[in-house]
This record gives C-alpha cells, structure tokens and sequence, in this order.
C-alpha cells in the first residue's frame, strides 16, 4: 500500500477525526463536571462504562471486519461517532442551561458515551486491518507508526480547537430592544466534531476503495477461528502485558490532567470555565511532543519496535517524575509533554511489534486486541488516577511511574520483547494486480 495514496490518506482522516473528537471531549470534561458540581471522581468513573463497552465490543468489530470488509465496518464505527458527539454535546447543553438537572443530563452524557463505546471501536480497528491486509512485514512499523501519528495531530487538534468552538450567548442591542443570540458553550465542541465525523463517513462511503485483499484461510479453514485465544498466545503476550502497563498510566496522565490544570490556576483566582484555553495549551504540548517522536524522531532513526517499546517506557516514566518533582503549571505541561513524547514512542512499537509476530490471517483478530486494549486502559485507570488525585496531589504520578517502570523492565525480561518480533522477509501481504475486489454489498470501489 502506497503511504501516499488517497485510500491512506482517507483512513488518516478518520484516525485524526475521531482521536481530535475525543481529546476536544476530554479538555471540556473536567469544566463541565465542575459546572455541574460533581465529585471529580464520579466525572471519571461515569464513563468507564465507556470502556468497558468498548473492550466488550472490540473482538466483535475485529470478526466482523473479516467477514463484512473493513470499509462496512469502519461505516458503521464513523456512524457511532456522530451519534455518540451530537447526543453528548445534547446532554450537556441540557445540564449547562438548566433545561434538566446536573444528574440527569449526566446520565445522558453516560448514555451517548456508552454509544461510543459500543460503535467507536469498529472505525480505527479496520482502519488498522486496513493497512495490515495491503503491507509487507518491511513496510509495517513505518505504516502503523503513521497512522498512529494522526491520533497524535489528532491530540493537537482537538485540544486547540476546542475554545474555539465554546460560543458563549452574544447579545445584540438595537434601539431600546434586545436580541440574545443563543450560545453552545462547553458543548460546542461536541457538535462541531459531530459535523466533521459525518463528512468523514461521507467520504469513505464515496472515495475509500473498498477491495479486498485475499487474507489466507487459518490452519482450521475457517476465517471465524482466526485469532481465537489469541490474547493467551506467547508470541503476543508480553506485547499485550506491556500495553496495559504503558496505555493505563496515559490514560491516568490523561483523566487527571484537566482536574490538574483547574485546580492549579484557582489559586491564582481563574475559575474552571476560564481554564479551558490553558488545558487546551497543556494538551497541545504533549500532542506536538508525541507527533516529534513519530513524525521526526521514529523515521530519522529508523527505530524498531523493541527500541520504541523500551525508549517509549523509559520517557513516559521520566515525564511522570518530573511532574512529582515540579509541582505547578509549568511542571504540569512540562511534565506532560515528556509523558506523550514516550508514548509516541511506545504505543507503535507495541502494535507493530505485535502485528509482525502473528500470521496475515490472524490481522484482523491483533487489531481486535489492540483496541480491547484500548478500552481497558480507560476502564479503571482514570477512575483510579483521578481517585488518587483527590487523595494527594503527586499520588496518580508515583502510581504511574510504578507501572512504567514495569514496563521498562518487562522490555528486558520477557525474550520476545527483548529479541523484537521475528523477521519474516519472505511474507507479503501486499494484493497482486490479479486479486480481484471483494464481493459485498452497497457501495463498491476499485482497490
């Protein structure tokens, strides 16, 4: 697969949407839990439904995708997405302007996440199975480490936007009379994301090449065996222990860095709805920090899965031992940039690694786990991290830099880890001029 061509640049596209969607979400959501008057704890347990969902439902959409093609399914996750960011920007404005009470628009927040949860995962599954079918193993860290780079633009994006998107009411005098143009405030950002999500499904519909490559039958003859128990197989094993270890402590980093921010710049009397540009600054540093390592850094020195898992671990540990250290506003966006540079280093080197050590049948069943993965590392660690954090403030960090330093040591403990993936010149996955399109329904494409 050519990494220029318009077929990647759309699954980009869809990558950096949604991953701009989410962070845009997660820089409002602490304001809107102060707004609302909730426990800051209860904020991050409210949505670990979401994840939950999402590590239910990820094995489902990886199957899925085997059998329907990737391009129905990533439809379908696009689809959940606009439902997902109009029905909580819904909510909140709900809650903000008093039409319903805190606790109920809270519910109904939880409600359009948990739609999230369930459909989110179909988009970036098969956008990763996408990419697999049409690589050869050579090509592989390179393709992944790029479209994992769009969730890092994606992270710069939605964060900097976001305060753009807060449209308070404006009103407009004329004569003695008064008009009030109404305003989206904090929900904003959800709508206008909701908007981009359904361009982006429009033009995957139209414009994405929904041919298949033909993937080899598994040993069983069956393509729904593919994959099965595969969370339990040695050769991923480790790959799999190392990514709850490094995506929990993020996503900690993550959950309790708005919180963080607020409570910082109150002692300077700004409250949290004034914050929202500065959570916006502090998540643009960690996002440009993260697209240095896999746009600069990870090209330049051609680094390989096992060097990006162990130099990623280190620096995201480095990061959260800066922010023990220096406590403030500087030492928090600081700090946070070097946490974001080291998983920009580690969450492609984990994912390629685990890609190059299965079989061209079992791709779409490593893109399940993946993302599964994804969704436990926001199950209970943001939920522990922000509990942590009302206990004592440099708590969540001492918490995170236990894991990572797990991680760090498992990079030279486990002999997977240590070796990388196994070299595999003579596999090519990449389709022949003679494979023919898949046969599906609704809309098809020339590969």
């Amino acid at each position: 697969m050519n990494l220029r061509s318009p077929a990647f640049a759309i699954l980009f596209a869809v990558s950096l949407i949604a991953a701009a969607g989410n962070m845009a979400l997660q820089s409002v959501l602490p304001a809107i839990g102060r707004e609302f008057r909730l426990s800051d704890t209860l904020v991050a347990g409210a949505f670990a439904i979401s994840a939950l969902m999402w590590t239910v439902a990820s094995p489902f959409w990886a199957r899925l995708s085997d059998t329907l093609g990737r391009k129905r399914v990533m439809m379908i996750g696009l689809a959940g997405f606009v439902v997902s960011m109009s029905g909580f920007g819904l909510a909140a404005t709900s809650g903000l302007e008093q039409w319903l009470g805190a606790g109920l628009a809270f519910i109904m927040m939880g409600v359009a996440r948990t739609v999230y949860g369930v459909f989110g995962s179909a988009a970036p599954i098969a956008s990763q199975a996408y990419v697999a079918d049409r690589t050869t193993p050579e090509q592989r860290t390179q393709a992944m480490s790029l479209l994992a780079s769009a969730q890092g633009l994606g992270t710069v994006i939605g964060p900097a936007l976001a305060p753009f998107f807060v449209l308070p009411a404006i009103g407009v005098g004329m004569g003695g009379a008064g008009l009030v143009i109404p305003g989206v405030g904090l929900a904003g950002p959800m709508y206008a994301f909701a908007l981009f999500g359904l361009l982006a499904l429009v033009v995957v519909w139209r414009r994405l090449p929904s041919g298949e490559v033909v993937r080899i039958p598994s040993p069983s003859g069956h393509r729904g065996d593919a994959g099965k128990g595969l969370w339990k197989d040695p050769r991923i094993r480790g790959y799999l222990l190392y990514g709850l270890f490094v995506t929990g402590a993020q996503a900690a980093n993550i959950s309790v860095l708005g919180f963080h921010i607020i409570d910082e710049l109150s002692v300077a009397g700004i409250a949290a709805r004034e914050a929202q540009p500065f959570i916006g600054i502090a998540m643009l540093a960690g996002a440009a920090a993260t697209l240095m390592a896999q746009w600069g850094l990870i090209p330049l020195l051609r680094l390989q899965p096992a060097d990006l898992m162990r130099w990623g671990a280190a620096l995201a540990l480095v990061g959260n031992l800066m922010s023990i250290a220096s406590p403030g506003l500087y030492g928090v966006v600081v700090g946070y940039a070097v946490v974001s540079m080291g998983i920009g280093f580690a969450r492609p080197g984990f994912i390629a690694g685990s890609s190059l050590s299965v079989e061209p049948h079992e791709q779409g069943a490593i893109a399940g786990l993946m993302m599964s993965l994804a969704g436990l590392s926001f199950l209970a660690p943001p939920v522990i991290g922000v509990a942590l954090y009302e206990l004592a403030e440099p708590a969540p960090f001492i918490a995170n830099a236990i894991l990572l330093a797990a991680a760090t040591g498992l990079c030279f403990i486990d002999p997977r880890l240590r070796a990388g993936p196994p070299d595999l010149p003579d596999r090519d996955e990449t389709p022949s001029p003679e494979t023919p399109p898949a046969s599906q329904p609704g809309p098809e494409g020339n590969r």
